[in-house]
């Protein structure tokens, strides 16, 4: 038989394909880091510049500070140096002392000039040139008012002296001021440094959260396309979606998929002409021995009667395993095509009840259904095939005279179904086997037909399609076994 190719990437698959296309798993996260680093770091990038510029702020404002006191003691020492020239020049009439009065007034004018740009109030320089301009005028004055200007011009250097403190004290409340604005955008550029850090970490984490589930949503496909393969539920086709080596792992368990179905309608075909061809010889077989035991070709001695009968009994056995196989074949097929209806099941259980009557009466049997009316949406016929085959097994094992309880309840999520015998139970050996096909426990009944060891597997079969489960529960020295089935479908 020709192998199944590799299938090819459906159109609705391609159709959902978003730009991040063709990358891998290992790109796309690359990619993702790479994404919050570069946010981070721009982050940091623009923390370190508005740190950069505040010094740089700072700096200069130390700088015009440190300027501007050093001008305004400038001024200072320039009016009494210009004090002293003047009072000269207007008691000796020297040119040389006028020249320097004059060149010590244009410096202390420059002065002036700086602390203007710095910030003082206009009206104070313009009183400080009022002033220099009356001290000027008073120098100009005839010889003979000497004596009188000299007062006058004391007078001026006294206002003057005056106004250098005012000026001083103001350079103090503007480089003060100049402080508190510093401090302000300071503390305004640490606020929105802070919200912007914190901003962007959260950003980030936010990120890091959205790409970690949108990574991790192919991997919870496949881990829910591996399950839907070890449940046996073939039918409907894998589509993985996502980063491209996910894709590639996706196509390859389709063809798994593919594959599986393939060598379990192999495996049907196989068991279904097995059979038939065991079937036939076989009833050749049957009839052989029942025509030696019916003396067709003869009378038979006592041993050839013993061999006879242990023929046929033989016979007998190969035919229920033959048949056995193919009901196992027929429920492992039909348990991938359920029929679910709402169906009350309490009066499932007591119809299975009811159906083995004769069973469980003649081995003397109480058997008892408890629990409330609960309706489930399940394909009755499976699951009554189910129940039927526990119940069945419940009273094989059975002493006479025993009770059976099938105990129905309600769980948060499921609907529970136990089956309690009061049999020896399965054998520590045993109990990790009991759902296996064809596996029978070394606990058998004397006096019962020997069974098949397909019961329990049909069971697991019609259970596990529903979406539930069956297992053995141990409590303490006995065990029974619970069958599990959810609410939803």
């Amino acid at each position: 038989m020709a192998m199944p190719t590799e299938p090819s990437q459906p159109a609705d698959l391609r159709k959902t394909e978003g730009p991040l296309h063709g990358l891998s798993f290992q790109q796309l996260l690359l990619l993702a880091f790479l994404l919050i680093a570069g946010l981070l770091g721009v982050s940091s990038l623009r923390a370190l510049h508005t740190l950069e510029q505040l010094m740089v702020q700072s700096r200069l404002g130390a700088a015009e500070a440190t300027a501007l006191g050093t001008a305004a003691q400038a001024l200072n020492q320039r009016g009494q140096a210009l004090e002293r020239a003047a009072r000269q020049s207007l008691v000796l009439r020297d040119a040389q002392l006028r020249r320097s009065f004059n060149e010590m007034a244009l410096e202390a004018q420059g002065t002036l000039e700086q602390l203007q740009k710095g910030g003082i109030a206009p009206e104070q320089a313009a009183q400080w040139r009022t002033h220099l301009d009356a001290v000027k005028s008073l120098l100009e004055a005839p010889p003979e008012r000497a004596l009188e200007n000299e007062q006058l011009v004391a007078e001026e250097f006294v206002t003057l002296e005056t106004l250098h403190g005012a000026i001083a004290q103001s350079v103090q409340d503007i480089n003060a001021q100049r402080n508190r604005d510093l401090q302000d955008r300071l503390e305004a550029s640490r606020r929105s440094v802070t919200h912007q850090v914190v901003g962007v970490i959260v950003l980030a984490l936010v990120l890091a959260l959205a790409l970690g589930i949108w990574l991790a949503r192919p991997f919870k496909r496949l881990e829910g396309a591996i399950r839907q393969l070890g449940e046996n539920r073939l039918e409907a086709p894998l589509l993985i979606s996502g980063p491209d080596d996910v894709r590639r792992v996706g196509q390859q368990l389709e063809w798994l998929r593919l594959r599986l179905l393939e060598l379990d309608a192999d495996k049907a075909r196989f068991l279904r002409h097995v059979s038939h061809e065991l079937k036939t010889p076989l009833a050749a077989l049957r009839e052989g021995v029942a025509l030696l035991q019916d003396g067709v070709t003869g009378e038979l001695n006592p041993g050839q009667r013993e061999v006879a009968q242990i023929l046929h009994h033989n016979t007998l056995v190969l035919q229920e395993e033959i048949e056995a196989l193919l009901r196992f074949n027929a429920a492992a097929f039909e348990a991938r095509q359920l029929q679910r209806r709402d169906t009350d099941l309490l009066a499932l259980l007591e119809a299975q009840v009811e159906s083995q009557r004769l069973q469980w009466q003649a081995r003397g049997l109480r058997v008892l259904v408890e629990g409330p009316a609960v309706s489930l949406q399940i394909d009755a016929e499976k699951i009554a095939s189910a129940v039927s085959n526990l119940l069945s097994n419940a009273i094989r094992f059975s002493p006479k005279g025993g009770t059976v309880r099938l105990s129905l309840s309600r769980q948060a999520d499921h609907v529970r179904v136990d089956i309690y015998d009061q049999g020896p139970g399965v054998a520590k050996a045993d109990r990790d086997r009991v759902f296996e096909p064809f596996y029978r426990g070394s606990r058998q009944p004397e006096d019962a037909v020997r069974g098949t060891g397909i019961g329990l597997s049909i069971v697991q079969e019609y259970v596990v399609a529903h979406g539930g489960r069956v297992h053995l529960v141990e409590e303490g020295l006995h065990s029974f076994f619970r069958m599990e089935l959810p609410h939803a479908a």
